[in-house]
């Protein structure tokens, strides 16, 4: 019997030890929480130079970070875009086509979740994918002279603001005044893909008499002195006027500087309607509210 008792007091030890061993937690340790420290962010804009500040285009910028008692990067490139970058250093594409300003923002985050965090401001410049079949008929593929399509008939026309047809009037062949026919044209592609212009006017331009204020001038519909500060790199985008693909390419283009190209009308973006390798289309919006027209033909 006494044996019994001892094998039941051994037995009921044996298994409180066990209950009792289960209950007591595993303690971890992070060691020493250190917040990170020593943080500097530094950013690379791809192709930027004297005459292109902002950027070749491409749109490439490389972010490089760095801190003390750092875990991981988290990097906010202030597009709507974050990424965790525990190296750092990372290369990222802005794609938004024109020039804007961005705020990056690096959280470098250490141990226990601590974040310390910098900021840096940038200004990208994205060259809009002009469709390789608009380049290859502007440019030939490297450089293209244009001039006023002067015997086809619309060559110049103005038609309301709303429509995409030079409704008010449409010009006759050899209609205008001689020295909008003899200006030259020259669209040119560089080694990154963007667009240039380049005018030579003879050193006169025709200006419709509602603009010739704009460019400085003053008088009706005629022959004006007009400077070019050559080459003009265009700026490429998806078409605002809500054309159609029945009435349009759906491409437009922005002139720096006055806007002029052929004749001046006070606008400075211009619509594509059409082009081919021999005749190209374009419309604009003069300062008068109407819509302007004028057709190129190869030199």
């Amino acid at each position: 019997m006494m044996t019994n008792k001892k094998n039941l007091l051994v037995m009921l030890f044996a298994i409180s030890v066990v209950v009792f061993g289960s209950c007591v937690k595993e303690k971890y340790s992070f060691g020493d929480i250190k917040t990170p420290s020593a943080l500097t962010i530094n950013t690379e804009i791809t192709g930027t130079d004297a005459a292109n500040p902002d950027g070749d285009g491409s749109g490439d910028v490389a972010v490089s970070a760095t801190a003390a008692d750092v875990i991981t990067y988290k990097v906010d490139f202030g597009d709507g875009t974050t990424k965790m970058v525990p190296s750092g250093s990372i290369a990222y594409k802005y794609t938004k086509p024109g020039t804007a300003d961005y705020t990056i923002t690096v959280n470098a985050i250490g141990t226990a979740g601590t974040i310390s965090s910098i900021s840096k401001k940038i200004r990208v410049y994205v060259a809009f994918v002009i469709p390789d079949e608009i380049v290859q008929d502007l440019t030939g593929g490297t450089s293209k002279v244009w001039m006023t399509a002067n015997e086809t008939p619309g060559h110049v026309g103005v038609g309301p603001a709303d429509g995409f047809t030079p409704s008010y009037y449409s010009a006759a062949p050899n209609e205008r005044s001689p020295c909008l026919y003899d200006d030259e044209m020259t669209f040119t592609k560089d080694a990154n893909g963007n667009i240039s212009l380049s005018v030579n006017n003879k050193g006169e331009s025709f200006l419709i008499g509602a603009s010739t204020a704009f460019y400085g001038k003053s008088g009706g519909d005629g022959c004006y002195s007009i400077a070019f500060n050559n080459p003009m790199q265009l700026t490429f985008m998806n078409a605002t006027s809500g054309s159609t693909s029945a009435n349009s390419t759906g491409i437009q283009f922005k002139v720096p500087g006055n806007g002029l190209i052929n004749f001046g009308t006070g606008g400075d973006v211009y619509e594509i309607l059409s082009i081919s390798e021999t005749s190209i289309q374009l419309r604009n919006i003069g300062i008068d509210g109407n819509s302007w027209y004028q057709i190129f033909k190869v030199k």
